[in-house]
């Protein structure tokens, strides 16, 4: 009998939307915020946009980790954003995060020269650990936030 002990997920880019992949989804947002729920419609349209890639981590059928990066040009440079970074709680403590936001480096690295930047709340101890440990560095700046 196999466990979850004995799986090692892959990681890899989402490229359709299935209901299964989407309760999924779902299932992992609810463990990352109370503000978010998937919603199918703007995941398709985050997986048609060709910078935009929603990076998911598998073990056997079920998705048990997800981190999306998006890639975009400004006048100062090149910038990626790494976003819902979340593992399954059953899950966590096997390298999957780090499995996750490496993939998304990988992304980024494809059009490098590339600055990839990402967002963590103090609470979440870990998350903020493992990123220093991926020489993530902390930058002094405020983050604003206003719905439209």
């Amino acid at each position: 009998m196999t466990t979850s002990s004995d799986i090692s997920p892959v990681v890899g880019r989402l490229v359709e939307l299935t209901p299964d992949a989407e309760a999924d989804i779902s299932r992992l947002l609810a463990q990352l915020t109370d503000e978010a729920s998937a919603d199918s419609a703007r995941i398709s349209e985050m997986l048609a946009l060709p910078h935009c890639h929603l990076l998911v981590a598998r073990a056997g059928e079920r998705i048990v980790g997800m981190a999306s990066v998006c890639i975009y040009t400004i006048p100062t440079g090149r910038r990626a954003w790494i976003e819902d970074v979340v593992v399954d709680a059953r899950w966590r403590g096997r390298g999957i995060a780090t499995r996750l936001v490496e993939s998304a480096i990988d992304q980024a690295r494809r059009v490098s020269p590339c600055t990839v930047m990402l967002t963590s709340r103090p609470s979440r101890v870990a998350a903020n650990r493992l990123y220093r440990h991926m020489g993530f560095g902390s930058k002094e700046t405020n983050v604003y936030k206003i719905e439209v």
